[in-house]
């Protein structure tokens, strides 16, 4: 592997990278970490006002006929994550590393993502590495959700011949500290994540320049940058053919691929307005979408030259990493790049995801005390009209909706999740006498059909609910 690395700065896949097989070795350390049972959870097991004390007094159940649905409710706060943990032993070899991604958990969250993004950050900072990552200021971020926002630069950042006024702020969130780019043009306006009305290929390829921009007018020289899918595929691309033969010259470049759906398809004309003249990378050995050859016009793929340019590419799984060297168009791009390419499996972050001490639940649990387990089932089945509300008495949750099995799955409804699957599990569980919740929306106008065919269908009977809102 360490062969792919060796060798002069002048291309992406011939250089002395022995940081990046360093950060790669560490992000497999991190991500099995935080799963396991090295963490000192205080509990405080079986002590008045324990974290897993059931108080079902001070429960406010829902209720379908609710105005507010539950899950619209207020939460206690919208970044209540425990802290980064200080237990955990210390890399030898400490890193300054930034992720530049599109999404980030909980501020910018639409799928799994965000969440993939923040556990990482947050893992690394536990082992003692300087980490930041790098988001798009959406509008539709709510400023109370971050602590100590505050203005750090004013530049401007190019963008189809023009130079756009652009501010960097830095607040922390989930204890990580986040710099925010926010372009002074219509650049991430709008009430969602994606779905604005400007174009958003050109807007990410915006904040692609404009990330290796604010690191070259400030001086910033991390170890690493970290980018993520194809939004940002084109930083790579940039930083190698341009911002080298400036001032950046100490990271490297790992990208990290967590759905190989989506390309990031773009002409040309597209990539020459963040500064690069587009028709050079119209080749198979840089980032022309091979589906295209032969066509007029051929187009461009983000994520294949951000493959190609990357020092490392990670993806979310062994599995996963089998399956893209085996089918698919990008296939051929991964077995050039095998030397480079590494299935790590996603971890996750067990303080945050902690039952234990989690704030957003009703009740709190964990192995030695369950009972708020149940509590927490109930509250759902409750919520969703699965379970009669007289089976509450005397603080005391009956046993009937208990005894009842309740399948949750949240997902994306997309072919590659199995939707024969689901489609047969909802009626397979309701057969035997169980109950099943869907929470997820679908991109495909059909398979957006078909769940709202199957929701008219089952959502007002006593088993199922399907809910096409996941976002």
């Amino acid at each position: 592997m360490e062969c792919a690395f060796t060798g002069k700065i002048s291309h992406p896949c011939l250089v002395n990278s022995s940081k990046v097989l360093l950060y790669r070795r560490k992000e497999m350390r991190t991500q099995r970490l935080y799963p396991s049972t090295r963490f000192k959870v205080q509990v405080g097991f079986g002590k008045q006002g324990s974290s897993t004390d059931v108080g079902l007094e001070k429960i406010v159940w829902p209720s379908p006929n609710d105005e507010i649905p539950f899950w619209k409710k207020n939460f206690p706060s919208w970044d209540t994550g425990p802290a980064v943990p200080v237990d955990i032993k210390k890399d030898s070899d400490l890193m300054h590393i930034i992720h530049v991604t599109a999404e980030m958990a909980p501020i910018a969250k639409v799928g799994g993502l965000g969440d993939v993004v923040t556990g990482l950050a947050r893992a690394c900072l536990s082992r003692g590495h300087s980490v930041e990552i790098m988001l798009p200021f959406y509008e539709c971020i709510q400023k109370q959700q971050i602590t100590d926002l505050v203005l750090l630069t004013n530049y401007n950042s190019y963008h189809d011949g023009n130079w756009i006024p652009t501010n960097a702020y830095r607040g922390i969130v989930s204890d990580i500290p986040v710099i925010f780019i926010e372009p002074s043009n219509h650049f991430f306006k709008g009430r969602q994540v994606y779905g604005g009305s400007y174009n958003e290929l050109e807007a990410y390829l915006f904040f692609s320049r404009a990330c290796l921009e604010w690191m070259q007018v400030t001086g910033t020289q991390p170890d690493i940058i970290h980018v993520h899918e194809w939004q940002t595929g084109a930083l790579p691309l940039l930083y190698w053919d341009m911002y080298t033969h400036l001032s950046l010259k100490k990271p490297r470049i790992v990208s990290t691929i967590h759905n190989m759906e989506h390309y990031g398809e773009c002409r040309q004309e597209q990539l020459s307005k963040c500064g690069l003249d587009g028709s050079i990378y119209a080749t198979t050995d840089k980032a022309v979408d091979d589906r295209t050859i032969g066509h007029n016009p051929e187009r461009l793929s983000l994520l294949k030259g951000g493959i190609v340019y990357s020092n490392a590419v990670v993806t979310v799984s062994p599995t996963y990493l089998k399956e893209t060297l085996n089918s698919g168009w990008l296939a051929s791009t991964l077995i050039r790049s095998r030397d480079k390419y590494f299935g790590i499996l996603n971890g996750i972050d067990a303080y945050m995801w902690n039952p234990a001490i989690d704030v957003f639940l009703p009740a709190k649990f964990h192995a030695e005390r369950p009972k708020g387990k149940k509590i927490c089932k109930y509250y759902v089945q409750r919520g969703l009209g699965l379970a009669p509300e007289s089976t509450v008495a005397g603080h005391q949750v009956l046993d009937k909706p208990q005894k009842v099995p309740l399948i949750v799955c949240i997902t994306r409804l997309v072919a590659q999740k199995g939707l024969h699957l689901i489609t047969h599990a909802i009626k397979r569980t309701e057969e035997l006498g169980g109950q099943i919740v869907v929470l997820g929306t679908a991109s495909d106008g059909r398979v957006q059909n078909e769940f709202e065919g199957l929701a008219n269908l089952h959502n007002q009977g006593p088993n199922v609910r399907i809910l096409l809102m996941y976002r």
